[in-house]
Parts: structure tokens; C-alpha cells; sequence
């Protein structure tokens, strides 16, 4: 019972913090014709709000699924200038071009040529954050990492030096996890474990263990791990070293 009464608030606030910082793209504001993505934000919703219709997002923004837009990144709302579009009104003209409406808040996709975290991603010297094997790939949209199977209590250490900026459980679906701010806007994101023996705001090093493999909130024991850039998920097998 202890601490009960706390409890609720203290999970929500984890959760609101945790989603800023998996988004890492900051608050700063955007100009006009221009909206940044917010939780529980479908292009359904943002092109209703504005006026607009599904089409007309899709296209400003290059969007190649508009089921998949992620928290903090940034789409045009207003047509371009020189353009001749208008405002169309909300509603999509048929159901097979509306996005499905959706809460996650980890859905990535490429973000528009117009948005800031579309900047080519400096390189970041990593290495493999646990042993074992690699059991699902990224690709952008269903996985936003990578899952590195073995058996639990297996060490997880940092894959760069940094600042543990989260450590808890507070976002379902990812069990015990730990997020690490990196110099150039980079986070990575250990999930799934058994053990941590790091705490927020602790510095470390790269190599350092920082966990132990586990199941938690999942239904095997593995790693999910992910590599994020001001706030978009990037393949994290692009910076880490052959094996």
C-alpha cells in the first residue's frame, strides 16, 4: 500500500516525460502554415483541425504512409506558397485514405523535407549493446529497433557514453527500460529488462553495464533496442560494428 495514494500521478508523469523524451526533438515553435506532432495525433485529426483535407497533408508533406507520423515531428498545414491549393475542408473523400486512429506514440516515419529532423543524422561510434542474437530488424514503421535474443541476466551495457535520462517502467510495452542522452540529439533505448543499476541523471560510460536481459512486459526474453536522432527512429545497425 505504500505509496498508493502516489502512485497513478507519479506513472502518468513518467509517461508524459518519457514520450518528450523518446520524441527529442524539443518544444521549440514552429512558424506559420506548420504544426509539430502531438500525442494521440493521427493526419486524420491534424488535417480536420486545420481544415484541410487527408490528400492535401499527404502531399505537402511527402508523407509515404500517413498511417505512420511521429510525436514532435513537424508537418506543413497550409498550402506552400505559390500554390493554388485551398482549404478543403476536413473529411477524406474515400475510407481507403484515412489513417487509422491510433495512440501510439512510438510510430515513426520519414518526417517532411520541411521539418528540422530531416537533417542528415551525424555518425555516433556505438557498440552492440548486449551478446546474442538478432531476432527482428528494423524497418522503420512495426520495428523501430532491433530485438537481440539470449538468455536472461545476460549484461546490457551502454552502447555510447551519456546521461541516463529515464529509468522505470512507465510506458507499456516496453517493461523495465532505461533512455541515454548522447551528445549530438542522440538517444538510445534499452527495454525489456530483468535488472537495472543505473538511475536517472548518472552518467556512463560506453561499455558500462547498465541492465540485465529480461521479459519484462513481453512475452520472451530479449532486448529491444533503439537508436533515435532528434527524435527519429534511425536504424541502429547503420552505427554499430560488423560482428
Amino acid at each position: 500500500m505504500r505509496g498508493s495514494m502516489l502512485a497513478p500521478g507519479i506513472r502518468r508523469i513518467a509517461c508524459a516525460a518519457l514520450v518528450a523524451l523518446l520524441a527529442a526533438c524539443g518544444s521549440a515553435p514552429v512558424g506559420p502554415g506548420f504544426y509539430r506532432v502531438e500525442r494521440g495525433d493521427t493526419v486524420y485529426k491534424i488535417a480536420r483541425s486545420n481544415r484541410q483535407s487527408v490528400q492535401n497533408i499527404v502531399r505537402w508533406n511527402n508523407l509515404s504512409n500517413p498511417d505512420a507520423i511521429e510525436v514532435g515531428q513537424v508537418l506543413r498545414v497550409e498550402p506552400p506558397a505559390g500554390t493554388a491549393s485551398a482549404r478543403t475542408g476536413g473529411a477524406p473523400r474515400s475510407a481507403a485514405t484515412t489513417p487509422r486512429e491510433s495512440a501510439d506514440t512510438t510510430d515513426a516515419a520519414s518526417a517532411p523535407s520541411s521539418s528540422p529532423s530531416t537533417a542528415a543524422a551525424p555518425s555516433i561510434s556505438l557498440v552492440w549493446p548486449t551478446s546474442g542474437q538478432v531476432i527482428r530488424n528494423f524497418d522503420g514503421r512495426n520495428s523501430k529497433g532491433i530485438d537481440i535474443a539470449n538468455a536472461a541476466g545476460t549484461p546490457v551495457v551502454a552502447a555510447a557514453p551519456g546521461t541516463v535520462v529515464y529509468a522505470g517502467n512507465g510506458l507499456r510495452g516496453y517493461g523495465n527500460l532505461l533512455i541515454i542522452k548522447h551528445s549530438g540529439d542522440y538517444l538510445t533505448a534499452y527495454a525489456h529488462n530483468q535488472a537495472l543499476f543505473v538511475k536517472e541523471g548518472q552518467s556512463v560510460a560506453q561499455g558500462q553495464k547498465i541492465a540485465e536481459m529480461g521479459s519484462s512486459d513481453n512475452d520472451r526474453v530479449m532486448l529491444h533496442f533503439e537508436l533515435r536522432y532528434q527524435g527519429r527512429s534511425i536504424d541502429p545497425t547503420r552505427e554499430l560494428p560488423a560482428r
